[in-house]
């Protein structure tokens, strides 16, 4: 912690647990990656406050559980309007927090946000248990679904609050309580959504937010014997050693993993709205979706057609101070990652690959203060093998390659050449080729001519390494609650 006299300069967040805010002993530094300086300290939690929070929600469970789904959701609806309420602050904090845009966040990240807790709140209402008829055994088959108990959620660094209340809605609307864990790096709109709690009516220890890292604070969460289930969003490293650590307690599992996400455009595409999309789908919130762009396979008569046009699109997406309405993109997370999505373009430079733009190519012209920040121009490369390391691992950053190919199949076989099945994006006029694409590809989302239309009804995730379960709609209220089936002989 900073001396008591500097204590003043930085923002300093406490952990929300039974309604209250608690103070941590040790605190984390937090960055404005923007300029590169430290900002806020955020609590490094660990084994005692996370035992803390359980406890809490568990204690919380059976009233909140034997609400009516109708009482519940009116609270949560409570709770977006307060997030509506506040949109302003919020937005500047998502951004100062995180690094991208405050365009950005203002047109997705908090309205989103908000709009999760009103999805939930209204399609709680809407489902139905089944029934079956055995009049030959004079019996009658029915099922009930329950909450589950005390929900574990942790939630990434690249959509802070939008991905917490993409968990933090469902689990509450279906009558468990919870314990989340926000990414240490962007703790700050979490800890102001707990400041709207008890004014939403959220009742102590129904929703408890512990911050601090992975190691300390998400052990000890994964592995509370307390906890039978767990939502994760982030890599699938993690992944594993959450599956590792919760084992033992056969936890209820869903892993939003990471992509490495196609585009496969063919010669009758519409290539100026292709272009467009294109290089939203790479470059938006600075590459950092889970969902984003990163190889690009065109058919070879259009490739030098659409790689020019391409490279002059990506050229004009801007990046630079995220408060800045010009611009399109902001910082990268932190100085790890900025260094790490470099070492990516320096790796396809050593393999001869060619670097049209960005990274070691354009100089970016920053503001003093954002001097210090961790900024990287939309990069596009060529001329790689699929088998490199750029091809196959996730970059997520402002980084996409581009590849020619010749037939619909070798498309589909290069496009499934990974070990991640998140979502891919076809682009063809041809209404008989997008079906059998959508058919072949390996991937949880298919996207044709458009990408990122989302009915939250649907079922989202990925195949392979990109995940395991799926939420939207119906999927949420499966993963949180148990189904019971009953027979009554009559």
């Amino acid at each position: 912690m900073p001396k008591s006299s500097e204590q003043h300069s930085y923002l300093v967040l406490e952990n929300y647990i039974g309604g209250l805010f608690i103070s941590c002993r040790n605190y984390i530094d937090s960055y404005n990656p923007s300029t590169g300086e430290v900002y806020c300290k955020v609590p490094d939690s660990s084994k005692e406050e996370v035992d803390a929070a359980v406890a809490a929600a568990k204690e919380a469970f059976p009233d909140w559980s034997a609400r009516s789904p109708q009482q519940r959701a009116e609270v949560l609806n409570k709770l977006a309007n307060l997030i509506e309420a506040n949109m302003e602050e919020f937005i500047q904090a998502e951004s100062k927090d995180q690094g991208k845009t405050v365009t950005f966040a203002r047109a997705v990240d908090i309205p989103r946000s908000a709009q999760n807790f009103r999805f939930f709140a209204s399609s709680v209402l809407h489902h139905t248990t089944e029934c079956s008829q055995m009049d030959h055994m004079g019996c009658l088959n029915y099922t009930v679904r329950c909450p589950v108990g005390v929900a574990g959620l942790i939630s990434p660094w690249n959509l802070p609050l939008y991905l917490l209340t993409w968990k933090i809605a469902p689990a509450i609307a279906t009558g468990n309580t919870v314990v989340a864990k926000p990414s240490e790096m962007t703790s700050v709109t979490a800890w102001m959504m707990c400041k709207l709690m008890e004014e939403a009516g959220v009742p102590p220890g129904v929703v408890n937010i512990v911050f601090g890292t992975g190691p300390r604070a998400g052990d000890a969460l994964v592995a509370h014997p307390d906890v039978p289930l767990i939502s994760f969003t982030g890599s699938t490293a993690t992944a594993q050693r959450i599956t590792e650590r919760s084992a033992p307690y056969c936890k209820k599992l869903s892993l939003e993993l990471g992509g490495k996400n196609p585009a496969i455009i063919f010669a009758d595409a519409d290539l100026e709205q292709c272009i467009e999309t294109t290089v939203r789908s790479s470059f938006s919130n600075q590459g950092e979706i889970c969902l984003c762009t990163s190889r690009i396979y065109v058919e070879r008569s259009i490739y030098s057609e659409f790689l020019e046009k391409f490279v002059a699109a990506a050229r004009k997406w801007k990046t630079g101070d995220p408060s800045d309405p010009s611009n399109h993109n902001g910082a990268l997370i932190s100085k790890e990652h900025l260094e790490k999505v470099r070492s990516f373009v320096a790796l396809a430079k050593s393999e001869g690959a060619v670097i049209h733009c960005g990274e070691g190519v354009d100089h970016l012209d920053l503001p003093e203060p954002n001097k210090s920040g961790y900024f990287m121009p939309p990069t596009v490369i060529s001329g790689i093998s699929d088998c490199s390391r750029v091809m196959q691992e996730e970059i997520f950053g402002p980084v996409t390659c581009i590849c020619p190919f010749d037939t619909e199949d070798e498309a589909i076989v290069r496009g499934n050449g990974v070990r991640y099945g998140l979502s891919a994006t076809v682009w063809s006029r041809d209404v008989g080729r997008v079906h059998r694409l959508a058919q072949r590809l390996q991937a949880g989302l298919v996207w044709t001519n458009c990408w990122l239309v989302r009915d939250l009804n649907l079922p989202f995730g990925g195949m392979k390494h990109s995940g395991v379960g799926r939420e939207g709609g119906k999927d949420s209220y499966h993963f949180f609650t148990e189904v019971k089936s009953i027979t009554i002989k009559h």
